[in-house]
């Protein structure tokens, strides 16, 4: 598997096993998502590709003109407590619904102007009293609708904004740095095994606030 981080000097790809990644400046960002075979573009950029080092860290986001979507209520707990935030609201019942639907809940998170990277920082809002981090399996989608890779995503949220009435999501999930994606795209065309782990740590200073972790399998979609 291929590892591709965006860069200010433009994509490095590290493959599997090396240390040092190989600079793709022939490869606009951008081309991967509108490439029917992204994996078989960077194969043939990374032919007499020069050697890079790989960033340690505050990489570029990876994505440059593509938009960031989720989907809401995939975990059987998340069910739970959202009908349990907006119940007093009369929203209780909506997350069960979506939950066993056909239909997925999809709604728009951030350009790339709301989006930071790997190592900088996210923001919450101002006017909310409980904000809270949302690890998430975030796919790479080119323009055909096919799945090319993999990253990890944060998901920003303030529960106490869309607790208080579903039709608030909007303005509980986007925001000025609301999402934070990277630090690299994993390309792969394959599904991930069901026993990826998803993994979140809290940390206020030197301690350790909250530590949760759950595994793909455990996602309804």
């Amino acid at each position: 598997m291929t590892k591709l981080y965006r860069t200010s000097a433009g994509i490095v790809a590290q493959e599997a096993g090396q240390p040092r990644g190989r600079l793709l400046s022939r490869l606009a960002w951008d081309d991967l998502f509108t490439a029917a075979d992204a994996a078989g573009l960077v194969r043939s950029a990374l032919a007499g590709a020069p050697e890079a080092a790989i960033p340690a860290d505050r990489v570029l986001p990876p994505l440059v003109s593509q938009e960031v979507w989720a989907a809401g209520v995939t975990y059987f707990r998340s069910r739970d407590a959202r009908m349990e935030e907006s119940s007093a609201a009369g929203g209780g019942d909506f997350y069960a619904k979506v939950y066993n639907a056909d239909r997925p809940e999809l709604f728009f998170k951030a350009t790339a102007s709301r989006t930071v990277g790997h190592g900088d920082s996210v923001r919450i809002r101002a006017d909310a009293t409980w904000n809270v981090p949302e690890p998430e399996l975030t796919l790479a989608i080119n323009a055909q609708g096919k799945i090319f890779g993999y990253t990890i995503g944060n998901d920003m949220s303030s529960r106490d904004i869309e607790g208080a009435n579903p039709l608030y999501l909007p303005q509980a999930k986007v925001y000025d740095r609301c999402c934070a994606l990277g630090p690299a795209i994993l390309l792969s065309d394959k599904p991930l095994e069901a026993s990826t782990p998803i993994e979140l740590e809290v940390r206020r200073g030197d301690a350790v606030a909250f530590a949760g972790k759950t595994e793909l399998a455990n996602l309804k979609r």
